[in-house]
């Protein structure tokens, strides 16, 4: 493709965006896949570009407020092109030529807008600073105050691109069979430093051919993610629940854990993240997990099944705060923080009745970096359910992560600057026998449990 192509693709998928209610990953996969004559590298520059606009949306959005240019997908690239690519101006004719696949000349107004920026800074004195920061009105207040002095490194890191991390499927391999196998492929690999079964790759070749993907020897899946699925520190032969699985990732990775002994249930909502699982199950050649469909977090099935799991893992429905490097067109969606602690708590609270009386645990965990999400979630659960305690992750660490030393002590913490993954925040949650006395008053009235026909 020539350089004038790529900029008419990136044009399409960002006019795509603003019109159809979908993450921008899933949207760029479905673009590419449609146009299967488009090169791995035309791909990897169209997607760049893509991500860079959603990366730069406020600074953006307020230089074109500031030459008073039409906020559009197209004036949006141009801005970027001037801005953060430095293209100068007696290049952008040539870029926007008309000519086949090329995009259309440039107006009056958008002549004016790339006269008004090029050769001007992306970054501008005048920005407020959630605007410089990227963040959102609704998170701005409430980072800051989490961060503190430390809150322009964490906001900046928020804006680098995640890396590519896999995940070895403990059943298929070791990781340093693995490194050396992807290594001998020509692939930039080394060891990540928290997870004791994570790869971390430069770059961003693709893996969906490549034999160890093929053969379910690996996953990809964020380090921080993997600590989470190593913290619920399931044994073979348990009973173990993942109440928000989605497509399966973390129970896959605790089913491997569990050597393929015991069983794990994934339970979601949607169908049709269930259903996406399911490859994912036969190529990992894993057969102990059990997908279940919920109608919502009160379903009868939690009811039935009260009191019989060692294990609940619960990953929360969030802001996802943690993965914008991943995502960053999700700050920008419209956010009702409000409505969402609320299905958190009542997650967690019907949840929670899974657990065994005596010794069973609840792994309580989200992809935020706000604390009314996590810390502050958790403290009022526990302030409402005194049958529970906090378990302090640096206690389950050693077994159940087997390397290094807990990064934080208490609850997990993690974010990108300080730790190199997304943000995640892990809470480990541990029943007492109190509750065979105090039964479960919110349960009152229910029928007895028993196994399902």
């Amino acid at each position: 493709m020539t350089p004038s192509a790529r900029i008419q693709a990136t044009i399409d998928i960002l006019e795509r965006l603003g019109i159809e209610n979908r993450p921008a990953d899933a949207l760029v996969s479905a673009y590419f896949r449609t146009r299967r004559f488009i090169g791995s590298k035309d791909r990897s520059e169209i997607a760049a570009r893509v991500y860079a606009v959603l990366r730069h949306h406020a600074r953006l959005g307020w230089w074109l407020a500031k030459v008073e240019a039409e906020d559009t997908p197209r004036n949006r690239v141009i801005a970027e092109l001037t801005l953060a690519e430095g293209v100068a101006i007696k290049d952008m004719g040539r870029l926007f030529s008309g000519e086949t696949y090329a995009p259309i000349p440039l107006d009056g107004p958008e002549d004016r807008l790339v006269k008004a920026t090029a050769g001007q800074p992306l970054d501008h004195p005048d920005m407020p600073k959630p605007v410089r920061s990227e963040i959102p009105d609704w998170a701005a207040a409430s980072l800051e105050q989490n961060f503190g002095d430390r809150y322009e490194a964490e906001v900046a890191a928020l804006l680098d691109q995640a890396p590519l991390d896999l995940r070895v499927n403990e059943l298929r391999g070791t990781r340093d069979e693995v490194v050396h196998t992807l290594a001998a492929g020509k692939l930039d690999v080394v060891a990540t430093p928290l997870s004791p079964l994570g790869i971390r790759v430069k770059g961003r070749p693709q893996l969906g051919r490549h034999p160890a993907f093929q053969s379910g020897l690996i996953e990809v899946q964020d380090e921080g993610s993997q600590l989470i699925a190593l913290l619920v520190d399931a044994r073979p032969g348990q009973q173990v629940v993942d109440f928000c699985s989605g497509a399966g990732g973390k129970a896959l990775a605790i089913a491997a854990r569990m050597k393929g002994k015991g069983r794990v249930v994934a339970c979601d909502v949607s169908k049709g993240r269930l259903d996406r699982g399911k490859e994912r199950l036969r190529r990992a050649g894993i057969d102990n997990v059990e997908p279940r469909l919920l109608e919502n977090e009160r379903d009868r099935w939690v009811k039935k099944q009260r009191g019989k799991f060692d294990r609940v893992l619960i990953d929360a429905p969030c802001s996802g705060t943690g993965a914008w490097r991943r995502n960053p067109d999700a700050r920008w969606r419209p956010m009702d923080l409000e409505r969402l602690l609320g299905v958190q708590r009542e997650i967690l609270d019907s949840a929670a009745r899974l657990a065994k009386p005596a010794g069973g645990r609840v792994i309580y965990a989200t992809c935020s970096l706000l604390r009314e999400e996590n810390e502050a979630q958790v403290e009022g659960f526990l302030a409402s359910h005194p049958d529970y305690r906090l378990v302090p992750v640096e206690t389950v660490w050693d077994e159940a992560v087997g390397s290094g030393e807990a990064p934080t002590s208490g609850m997990l913490r993690l974010s990108p600057a300080a730790n190199g993954t997304d943000g995640f925040f892990v809470a480990v949650l541990e029943r007492g026998p109190k509750a065979e006395a105090a039964g479960e008053p919110a349960d009152a009235g229910e029928e007895p449990a028993g196994d399902e026909g």
